[in-house]
């Protein structure tokens, strides 16, 4: 009796824990397929819808008389189990160095079997009793970005994210979070830097249960923890990136080296202490007359053992294409999930200009 109320509410154990390390994590996944094809190194030169994620400060990049800008990204994870959805808007001010931004994101599995209702009061087994949860993390963003004095060398921008984190499991518990996020970005002829810190302030999100007394009953029953009403922490984080742009006649080449430090402890990162972690992406555009871009990264570099207890180094690998047409950007990336036993996905992508009329 107790497996298949496990299978249940293993998400409900493993989430609702104080002062979780790894909390809010669906936030560092990435969104378009763009930036997951460059290895998710793009604070530096991200420059359309998608900055209100990556760097808000990348908003201003966007022309002013492309008005509008919409994106959207769907993508799949353990052959459906998982999906992930992202779309956002963008419109500038009417000063022309000014943007403002808005993103929703959410991931989730759907269609968990509740099995707390499977057996009948005289002990048998009703499986009509059955009804599916969904287990759906979403975020809303709302980005603000404006450029600074342009100089003879560049112009630096900055950004902010005012970030509502909504977390919910069925009708089990449910959780509110807030978080600021900021950012900064230069640009150059050449040369493109970028920066970025999350949950600036420490992310709390409020966890509540709302098991029904019946459902308690069963839990203890069958031997299961009964988890209580608990706070979640997402310490700061900080993403910097160095890009570099190269043009050879119609081709445009954009490398882009980043780092992230995480603040929460020791991780399993390319540098492991603690209690700051340093991770390394890495990721190169090749554009062809802003028509067809090829992209290819790598990040999530992380040390493994196998039988023999021998440690090796793995990371995440990513490849894509982008096509440019007239107003609308559709981009494509294949990428592994970084735990190296060939679960690759596909991601795909839009981004649309509404232009305004004459």
């Amino acid at each position: 009796m107790k497996s298949p109320l496990l299978f249940s509410i293993f998400l409900l154990i493993s989430f609702i824990v104080e002062a979780q390390k790894y909390s809010n994590e669906f936030l560092y996944i990435g969104v378009s397929a763009a930036a997951q094809a460059r290895g998710n190194a793009v604070v530096a030169d991200v420059s359309d819808v998608t900055a209100g994620y990556w760097n808000p400060a990348g908003l201003v990049n966007i022309p002013t008389e492309t008005g509008l800008q919409l994106g959207a990204m769907h993508a799949e994870w353990f052959a459906g189990v998982g999906k992930f959805d992202y779309a956002a808007m963008s419109v500038p001010f009417s000063d022309g160095k000014s943007r403002m931004g808005i993103s929703v994101i959410r991931f989730g599995i759907d269609n968990i079997p509740n099995t707390l209702s499977l057996f009948e009061d005289d002990g048998t087994v009703n499986y009509d009793n059955i009804i599916a949860f969904s287990a759906a993390d979403y975020a809303f963003l709302g980005s603000y970005a404006r450029q600074l004095k342009e100089t003879n060398n560049g112009i630096w921008s900055v950004g902010g994210n005012i970030k509502l984190v909504r977390r919910s499991i069925g009708s089990f518990a449910n959780s509110w979070g807030f978080g600021l996020d900021l950012g900064a970005q230069y640009k150059s002829d050449s040369w493109r830097l970028g920066f970025v810190a999350r949950d600036v302030t420490t992310t709390y999100n409020n966890w509540v249960t709302n098991f029904t007394e019946q459902e308690r009953q069963v839990l203890a029953i069958t031997g299961n923890d009964i988890p209580i009403s608990s706070v979640e922490i997402t310490k700061p984080s900080l993403q910097l990136g160095v890009g570099y742009l190269l043009k050879i006649s119609d081709l445009s080449i954009t490398p882009e080296i980043d780092f992230i430090a995480n603040t929460d402890g020791q991780r399993n990162y390319l540098i492991s202490a603690n209690p700051i972690s340093v991770d390394l992406l890495g990721g190169i555009e090749i554009d062809y007359k802003n028509l067809v871009a090829v992209r290819a990264g790598v990040n999530q570099f992380q040390r493994e053992s196998d039988f023999e207890r021998e440690n090796y180094l793995t990371a995440r690998p990513s490849v894509g294409v982008g096509l440019h047409l007239s107003n609308l950007q559709i981009d494509y990336a294949f990428t592994d999930l970084g735990d190296s036993r060939n679960t690759f996905s596909h991601v795909i992508s839009l981004t649309i200009d509404l232009k305004k009329k004459d």
